[in-house]
């Protein structure tokens, strides 16, 4: 057999060999992994530890944790503790690989070829993890997040609960870094060395929380009071010592009073099977801060489970307990009439002995209780929060539906032995998040898909927009890169600058997150915004100067024009949906005008008014040629002025016409005085005027607005279209015969389908 080339690791710690798998082939791997893959490549459960610790032993016998602990002698301990705790044998074999994956090149592809591709994945996920967490730790140091904010311990805690979930795919690997954890604890302990204060925190707050939720009770409870008793060492001394110092005589007593209860629900013909309830001191130190209660009022100091077949066996097991001590009423709780909302269901009471000390009796079928301790009925939410809302940790997290379906996964686990179903649990329970890191270790949620421009939205919008390139785990990659959980991502970022329209086309693969591309989105109507403000600050600004009043505030002048600010006038001036005149007339208010009567008798000393062709009546001027003005094409009964032109008679303009009130100002002498005449039936004339019509553009638009002019017997002589990115911009020249009965056509025109804006120009 040939035998496998090896070279030294880069590691400083690292002093064994490192394997190149790139050099293997089957037929030279060395005969400790041949043994163990049929020619299926599945592998016999039966060999498989063995096999595993072989394979890891040269690898990991001479290296150290960073607790200075051996690593083979971890690898062993969590072996035994997933054993405890009914983990399959792949689990336990698993505990080995995963120490020896950062001594491999190609570390999946060797493991594959030796266990099988299932547990070479379960071992690159574990160590994965273990990877991002270091990190991660380290990082905290720092105290910030992404954004350069102060990272709240509770923020620090949701992170690492973050990254164990979003490994939950395959729940083996929260199992292996439990085991991992505790081991951890139990090595601190043995041999006295100081924990840090971050590590210890991290176990209570976070693993043992977790190994509540997943039923692993063996776990959460050593882990508990280890954590406890090294971040609080002289609370966890007091509260052992008042414990140790009546123990031997309440075991004794417990004992008794066991047997006694035994005795007499077997002579009523009740098989019961009764325990007592193992007090731990974490558990008791809550309880007595949750309730503000001192040590010698924890009345579950002396506690039973007393479980039966029936639910009519449990009363008649309360009816007996009630007769022979004395029951404390308002510790009584019936959660088999009314269940606990997570299902939890049991009788639960306090009673007093003849020496007045209290004793908790908890009572349930087997049912029940196999339904607390292995089903979904989180016991974890009654530890975590408790009925009376005692101070707890919240059990109103966004993943407690996701633990709960993970708990029924733990069953499924001790049950699967085979490398081939060991692939298919846990699948999508998780897929729609992933976890990715910051260059600073800070932990990212992002959703299953997402990008590195996602990425960086998430991280801050500025650093969204100026994105330009990214790295992940150090090598640079194309921006619609999918990313995958616990890889490292740095974002290279110009110093100004936008997106690109290209990161909004789903073809591309730019974006996942609806909340990056909504960023993008804003960031682009924000550009149009800003377009349409600047054309509408230079049409105020060029009006202003024309009217001699450059020096005028324009944030005044939006104010009198009933603006909030000067953005918003110059942003309805752009979009052509607020006339200049409204401006003139502000600045230019018309002088106070007479009686009708008073002015003629003023102005032409009793002259009569004249017919004209036009329709218009000039007063006190005989055959004088009137022409309507084409630039606000008058029509009765718009208030009207008329102008002597040279040579082409009198142009009657609209009173608010711009071009007139221009005019007028430069050559007011030449202002006339007109009004309208009266045409009734045969001789009633028509006038021709502008309407302008926005809407988004479709099919039939320019059809559909037709049928309307042509529904209300209005003639249209011209029509202009221009439609630019999807909005279609007409004008429409109608013949009407009364511009007020206009105003209720355009009604009929806005409600159109796609129509936006209809007005006369």
């Amino acid at each position: 057999m040939v035998s496998p080339t090896f070279s030294h690791s880069a590691s400083p710690m690292a002093t064994t060999p490192r394997l190149h798998a790139s050099s293997l082939h089957a037929s030279q791997l060395p005969p400790v992994m041949l043994a163990t893959a049929d020619a299926s490549g599945v592998i016999d459960p039966g060999e498989t530890l063995a096999k595993a610790r072989a394979f890891a032993e040269p690898l990991i016998a001479g290296e150290t944790l960073d607790t200075g602990e051996n690593i083979l002698a971890h690898a062993d301990a969590v072996a035994a503790i997933l054993a405890d705790i009914g983990g399959s044998v792949a689990m336990q074999a698993a505990s080995y690989l995963v120490y020896a994956c950062p001594h491999l090149n190609k570390p999946e592809e060797v493991i594959a070829k030796a266990f099988g591709p299932h547990l070479a994945q379960l071992a690159m996920q574990t160590n994965q993890l273990v990877h991002v967490q270091r990190l991660s730790r380290a990082a905290e140091s720092s105290t910030h997040g992404p954004d350069n904010t102060p990272l709240s311990p509770r923020m620090q805690t949701e992170n690492v609960r973050k990254m164990l979930l979003a490994f939950s795919r395959d729940l083996r690997v929260v199992m292996l870094r439990l085991a991992s954890r505790l081991q951890t604890l139990r090595h601190y302990a043995a041999t006295k060395l100081p924990v840090s204060a971050a590590l210890a925190s991290e176990s209570l707050q976070v693993f043992a929380p977790l190994a509540n939720r997943l039923g692993i009770w063996q776990i959460k409870w050593e882990m508990e009071d280890l954590s406890f008793r090294f971040l609080e060492p002289a609370t966890y001394k007091d509260i052992a010592r008042l414990l140790d110092e009546k123990r031997t005589e309440r075991e004794r007593y417990m004992v008794a009073l066991r047997e006694r209860l035994q005795q007499a629900l077997a002579s009523q013909g009740i098989e019961a099977s009764v325990e007592g309830r193992p007090k731990h001191i974490y558990s008791i130190v809550r309880k007595m801060r949750g309730k503000a209660l001192p040590f010698e009022r924890v009345f579950d100091i002396r506690a039973l489970r007393v479980v039966v077949p029936t639910v009519a066996d449990c009363y008649q097991v309360l009816s007996w307990v009630h007769e022979h001590f004395v029951p404390i009423a308002e510790e009584f709780d019936d959660y088999i009439a009314k269940p606990k909302a997570n299902g939890y269901q049991s009788l639960h009471t306090v009673v007093r002995d003849a020496d007045g000390g209290p004793i908790e009796v908890q009572i349930r079928t087997r049912a029940m209780h196999e339904h607390a301790e292995h089903g979904v009925a989180a016991h974890w939410a009654y530890k975590e929060a408790g009925a009376k809302g005692y101070a707890g940790v919240s059990a109103t997290s966004e993943y407690d539906t996701k633990i709960a379906v993970l708990r029924q996964l733990l069953a499924w686990e001790r049950d699967l032995s085979g490398a081939a179903q060991a692939n298919d649990q846990g699948g999508g329970l998780f897929d729609d998040r992933i976890y990715v890191l910051t260059p600073d270790a800070a932990v990212v949620e992002l959703p299953q898909g997402a990008t590195p421009i996602d990425f960086a939205y998430t991280v801050h919008t500025n650093l969204g927009h100026r994105c330009r390139g990214a790295k992940v785990d150090g090598a640079m990659v194309p921006l619609n890169t999918q990313l995958a959980n616990g890889q490292t991502v740095e974002i290279t970022a110009i110093k100004e600058g936008g997106p690109s329209r290209d990161w909004l086309n789903p073809e591309l693969g730019f974006l996942a997150s609806p909340r990056a591309r909504a960023k993008v989105r804003a960031w682009f109507n924000a550009q149009v915004i800003a377009e349409t403000v600047a054309r509408g600050r230079e049409a105020v600004e060029k009006f202003l100067q024309r009217l001699g009043r450059t020096s005028i505030r324009l944030e005044d002048l939006a104010s009198q024009l009933g603006f909030k600010s000067a953005e918003g006038l110059f942003e309805v001036v752009g979009k052509d949906e607020y006339s200049l005149r409204n401006i003139e007339v502000l600045l230019n208010p018309p002088e106070p005008s007479l009686e009708p009567d008073e002015y003629f008798q003023k102005k032409f000393k009793g002259a009569a008014a004249r017919k004209s062709p036009s329709g218009v009546l000039v007063v006190g001027v005989d055959s004088l040629l009137t022409q309507l003005a084409r630039c606000c094409k008058p029509a009765p009964p718009d208030a009207i002025s008329g102008f002597v032109t040279r040579g082409k008679g009198v142009s009657i303009h609209r009173q608010d016409c711009s071009n007139f009130r221009e005019l007028a100002s430069r050559h007011g002498e030449r202002v006339i005085e007109v009004r309208w005449g009266e045409h009734k039936g045969a001789d009633a004339l028509v006038y021709p005027v502008d309407v302008a019509v926005e809407a988004f553009d479709r099919q039939g638009l320019l059809r559909d607005i037709s049928e309307v002019f042509a529904k209300e017997k209005m003639n249209v002589i011209g029509v202009q279209t221009q439609s630019v990115k999807g909005t279609a911009w007409m004008t429409f020249t109608v013949e009407i015969g009364d511009a007020a009965r206009l105003n209720k056509v355009l009604g009929t025109v806005r409600s159109v389908k796609g129509v936006r804006a209809a007005r006369r120009r």
